[in-house]
């Protein structure tokens, strides 16, 4: 299998996803589009991943690289391409089809906890999921609306839709189940700026030293792309 991602700065790689594909003999490409390389064909790749960052979906202006990704993310969707999108790309995936990305009512910034929808294990990618789980959060905007066609996942007390899902292909996360130790130390070390006093932002001391709660995340991250693998080889021999 193909896996290709989308990187949108240096420091937020997909993390626990390379070691996964890694384990599991997959190849693995990329596209640093924040330094303006190109993107792939749609024929060379099976499932795309979009990352994170710093940057808004609104920023075309200041980022005018955002408006070939979205219209990428859209094809990509449309071929019926298994497609993740986790924070920055989450929103992306929201806005493509359709859904209202805002800034939130606070940011959310450290180990929180979500909520998942009751009937989540009825979807096959999530059947061994808790209904709650802490996991890492860094972000202040997000899909206020979503998009038609969608199902929302979970929710929490900062942020009422945390997750949805758009048939069996694509994913949107605005948590990060995926985040390495390393990326969330550069997190501290260059958008330290984004930090805030608020209800749902920790301080850097509390992230570190909750990183224990990376082994779960991480361990719930694999058995989605696991599951996820399993049904889009089914898919393939129907």
């Amino acid at each position: 299998m193909r896996l290709h991602y989308i990187q949108h700065v240096p420091f937020e790689h997909p993390g626990i996803i390379l070691e996964w594909a890694q384990e599991h003999n997959h190849v693995l490409s990329d596209t640093q589009i924040y330094q303006g390389y190109p993107l792939p064909s749609q024929e060379d790749f099976d499932w795309l991943i979009v990352m994170g960052g710093p940057m808004n979906i609104y920023e075309e202006d200041k980022y005018p690289w955002l408006k070939q990704e979205k219209v990428f993310i859209s094809q990509s969707i449309a071929a019926g391409k298994i497609v993740i999108g986790i924070c920055l790309g989450a929103q992306l995936i929201a806005d493509v089809l359709g859904g209202k990305v805002t800034t939130n009512r606070e940011k959310e910034i450290g180990w929180l906890p979500v909520s998942f929808a009751e009937d989540l294990q009825k979807i096959p990618a999530f059947s061994d999921f808790p209904r709650q789980m802490i996991v890492f959060q860094w972000h202040g905007d997000t899909f206020s609306e979503l998009p038609p066609n969608t199902r929302n996942l979970a929710g929490s007390e900062g942020c009422r839709q945390q997750a949805f899902t758009h048939g069996q292909n694509v994913y949107a996360f605005q948590f990060h189940l995926e985040i390495a130790e390393s990326t969330i130390k550069d997190l501290l070390l260059h958008c330290s700026d984004e930090m805030t006093t608020g209800d749902y932002s920790q301080t850097p001391k509390a992230i570190l030293n909750n990183l224990p709660y990376l082994k779960q995340m991480h361990k719930y991250m694999k058995k989605f792309l696991d599951r996820l693998e399993s049904i889009s080889k089914i898919g393939e021999i129907q």
